[in-house]
């Protein structure tokens, strides 16, 4: 879907938004300069859509479907289309295997179709937390971890064919996350446990093409409540050295217990360069898989603070992006939307510190200070800077009004129909 009209929607808000970024520059003190410099790095930092958050998702207790969602692959990029055309900050699709499996035919099409968008292919992802229909062994026991050598390579073939289906795409990078586990005191060996993982993951990152990284997701709990292989940064990052440098860890932000420092874990991790980047979404208690932002913006702040020192200190720091949520209730496009949103303001209020400031302040402990410098960043409504980078690249002044304005959803309903499952949910 070729979206229109979105100069003509800009004008409406064009006096509006030239007032707001006035403002900004009087209050902040920002010369200009400063705010093209400000602008040119949101425009250049784009946030990659998993293909299975483009349906409505759900829990265990059940999927409340909702209208007019993708059917298949082809249809998942032209959502994301739609996404890019508006915010222009989501230009690049994830795809899960084998929920997005392609067949030689079908790969000219999935990449004409992207490149119609100026669609990128990130990350491919592997999936043995799910048993699929005509698989010979199960997963129940775990994959990479089980006892029988049998499952464990069935794993690592399945791993090895998403990184040929990356290759079809451009994909550069495998991600995996592994819910091996234990939900029972004594049901595995914790030690023979990691050591099977790690012997697994070594054939699987030995198959990697040479200008392929892999990324190592943890995870404390869940499909497991007693224990996870991999159920931590620590352990992640141990995986990570152990295999060499095109292993990484990936931090996905629900998956930590509650109240864990994680702009912490992400200076450590830039520190020892084995950061690969994040899945970003917003949590109560657990993996809620919420819009990002909508409880922990101050905390999401934090976290780009810690990444807009890293790149400043090293400017060839070369992080993914991507969001991974579930829209158990609301429009999935509308979500997304505001996700993206969520972290483009995080990523501006950090780039709005005075770091040389702040380092003063540390020095001199001066803790007061250091606070009210943080907080001074924070509290500065920069949505005019974030909108004028999107309306630079040609994107909408407020992506969710066009969405709502122009019926995007109520378009894509008369298009596929009002039931219409997307795969992988």
């Amino acid at each position: 879907m070729q979206l229109k009209d979105i100069n003509s929607f800009n004008e409406s808000y064009r006096l509006q938004h030239l007032k707001a970024l006035d403002y900004l520059k009087v209050s902040r003190n920002i010369t200009d300069d400063q705010l093209l410099d400000i602008v040119q790095q949101l425009k250049t930092f784009q946030v990659a859509i998993p293909s299975w958050a483009l349906g409505t998702g759900g829990t265990r207790f059940g999927r409340f479907s909702g209208a007019g969602e993708p059917g298949d692959l082809q249809q998942k990029i032209q959502d994301v289309g739609i996404l890019h055309q508006l915010n222009r900050s989501s230009g690049a699709i994830s795809l899960h295997i084998p929920w997005d499996t392609l067949s030689e035919d079908e790969i000219q099409t999935i990449r004409e179709e992207a490149a119609q968008y100026e669609i990128l292919f990130d990350a491919v992802n592997s999936n043995t937390f799910q048993d699929q229909e005509g698989q010979s062994l199960s997963y129940k026991f775990g994959s990479l971890c089980h006892v029988d050598k049998a499952v464990r390579n069935q794993a690592i073939a399945h791993m090895k064919e998403v990184i040929d289906q990356g290759q079809l795409v451009g994909s550069k990078s495998l991600t995996v996350w592994l819910s091996d586990g234990a939900s029972f005191p004594g049901q595995l060996d914790f030690k023979e446990a990691l050591q099977r993982v790690e012997e697994s993951l070594r054939e699987v990152y030995d198959y990697l093409p040479e200008d392929w990284q892999m990324f190592i997701e943890y995870k404390p709990y869940e499909p497991n409540f007693y224990s996870t292989v991999i159920s931590d940064w620590g352990t992640s990052y141990l995986l990570a050295e152990s295999l060499g440098p095109k292993a990484k860890t990936l931090v996905d932000l629900g998956h930590h217990l509650p109240n864990t420092n994680i702009e912490q874990i992400v200076a450590t991790l830039i520190y020892k360069n084995k950061l690969a980047g994040f899945h970003f979404n917003d949590s109560k208690y657990g993996d809620d898989d919420l819009t990002v932002g909508a409880l922990k913006p101050y905390q999401l702040f934090l976290i780009f603070c810690e990444l807009v020192k890293g790149m400043k200190d090293n400017p060839s720091l070369s992080l993914a992006w991507m969001i991974d949520a579930s829209h158990n209730i609301k429009d999935p496009l509308e979500d997304i939307l505001q996700s993206v949103e969520a972290i483009m303001l995080a990523y501006a209020q950090a780039l709005m510190v005075d770091y040389k400031a702040l380092k003063e302040t540390q020095l001199a402990n001066d803790v007061t200070y250091a606070q009210e410098i943080l907080q001074d960043a924070y509290r500065t409504d920069v949505r005019p800077v974030v909108a004028e980078a999107r309306i630079q690249e040609g994107g909408a002044y407020d992506p969710l009004q066009y969405y709502r304005q122009y019926q995007l959803r109520e378009q894509l309903i008369e298009k596929r129909g009002l039931y219409v499952k997307a795969s992988g949910l």
